[in-house]
C-alpha cells in the first residue's frame, strides 16, 4: 500500500505553514520536519500535532537527516532572507552554501526522493540544487511561479467577477521582477481573455491588465511590507504541486526546471508550465507566444542567467 512521505527541510514560516496546509489536505501519510533549530522544529510539531484528531491518520515529527529515508518528496525551505543592504547575489551565494550542505545529506539517505526547491533567489537555487545534487533533471524541481500564476487568476476573477477557478491564465520566466503575463492564451471558461474584454467591452482591457500584472509582480512586496513576511499563499501553492507528484496527476503547473530549449533559453531554470506526475517534471509544454511575450521570456532568461553566473555557478 502506498504510504505518502513528504519531508520538509526548514521549521520558517513557510515550512510550517506548508506543513499545516499539507497535514489538512490528507496527502501525505508520514510528514518529518528538520531545522536546523531542533528545538524550534520540535515546538512547532508539537503544536501541529496537537489537531491530529481532527484530521486524517497522518504520522508527523520533528527528525534529522536519517529520518528522510524512503521520502517520496523533500521539499527544502530553509534558507537565509535577505537582509537591508544585501544584494540578491549576495542572498543566492548565502544560500547556495546552505544548499551544499543540506542537499549530500538529502542524496545520502533518500537518493530516489523528488526534490521542491522554494528558497530564493528560487530558479539560481534550484539550478543549484541541480547541479548539486547530480539527480536528472525532471526530479529537482522549484516551486516557481505556481503562486504568482495563482494571484494572477485571483485578481483577474474579482476585475471580471468570474470564479477563479474558472480562469486559466500563466506568470513565466523569473520567479522575480522580469517574470511576464502570458496573456494571449489566457482563457475565461474555454474563451480566450482577449475575446472575452471585446465581449465585455466596459474598460479599457491593456491598461486594466498592465495594472493587474504589475499588482502581481508587486504583490510580496506588499504583503511584507503589512506584516513582513509571506507563507500562507506558498504553504497552499506548495499542496498544490505536492498534490500533482504524489497523486500522479499529470498535471501542468508553471514550475521551475531545467530548460534544455524554449524560445532561445536554455541551461537555465526557469519558470515554464509543465506536466507533473511522480516521476517528477514529465515534459515541457511549448505555448504558442506572441512576440512580445517571447522578448519578455528571453529577457528573464537573460536575468536569470546572470544571476546563476554571479552566484559562481
Amino acid at each position: 500500500m502506498f504510504k505518502p512521505k513528504v519531508s520538509i527541510i526548514g521549521a520558517g514560516n513557510v515550512g510550517i505553514r506548508y506543513a499545516y496546509s499539507l497535514l489538512q489536505s490528507g496527502l501525505a501519510r508520514s510528514i518529518v520536519v528538520l531545522d536546523s533549530d531542533k528545538r524550534r522544529a520540535e515546538g512547532e510539531v508539537m503544536d501541529l500535532a496537537s489537531g491530529m484528531p481532527y484530521l486524517s491518520p497522518v504520522e508527523i515529527f520533528s527528525g534529522d537527516y536519517p529520518d528522510l529515508k524512503n521520502s517520496d518528496l523533500v521539499v527544502i525551505t530553509a534558507g537565509k532572507k535577505q537582509l537591508p543592504g544585501q544584494s540578491r547575489l549576495e542572498l543566492a551565494k548565502d544560500n547556495v552554501g546552505i544548499l551544499k550542505e543540506i542537499i549530500p545529506q538529502v542524496i545520502k539517505y533518500s537518493p530516489e526522493s523528488i526534490l521542491l526547491i522554494v528558497t530564493n533567489p528560487l530558479d539560481v537555487l534550484s539550478y543549484a540544487a541541480y547541479k548539486i545534487s547530480g539527480k536528472k533533471p525532471q526530479e529537482v524541481i522549484g516551486s516557481g511561479t505556481v503562486l504568482d500564476s495563482a494571484r494572477l487568476r485571483f485578481l483577474l476573477s474579482k476585475h471580471c467577477n468570474i470564479d477563479a477557478r474558472n480562469i486559466h491564465a500563466y506568470i513565466l520566466g523569473e520567479h522575480g521582477d522580469s517574470e511576464f503575463p502570458v496573456f494571449s492564451s489566457a482563457m475565461i471558461g474555454g474563451v480566450f481573455l482577449g475575446d472575452y474584454c471585446r465581449i465585455c467591452n466596459s474598460c479599457d482591457h491593456k491598461e486594466r491588465l498592465q495594472h493587474i500584472f504589475e499588482a502581481v509582480r508587486d504583490f510580496a512586496y506588499k504583503i511584507i511590507e503589512r506584516k513582513g513576511e509571506t507563507s500562507y499563499g506558498i504553504g497552499l501553492a506548495l499542496t498544490r504541486i505536492t498534490e500533482a507528484i504524489l497523486k500522479n496527476e499529470n498535471s501542468i503547473l508553471p514550475v521551475s526546471c531545467l530548460v534544455s530549449e524554449y524560445y532561445g533559453a536554455q541551461d537555465l531554470y526557469m519558470s515554464l508550465p509543465q506536466i507533473l506526475n511522480n516521476t517528477g517534471v514529465r515534459e515541457t509544454l511549448k505555448l504558442e507566444l506572441n512576440a512580445e511575450e517571447i522578448a519578455n521570456l528571453r529577457k528573464s532568461a537573460e536575468v536569470i542567467k546572470a544571476n546563476i553566473k554571479g552566484a559562481g555557478l
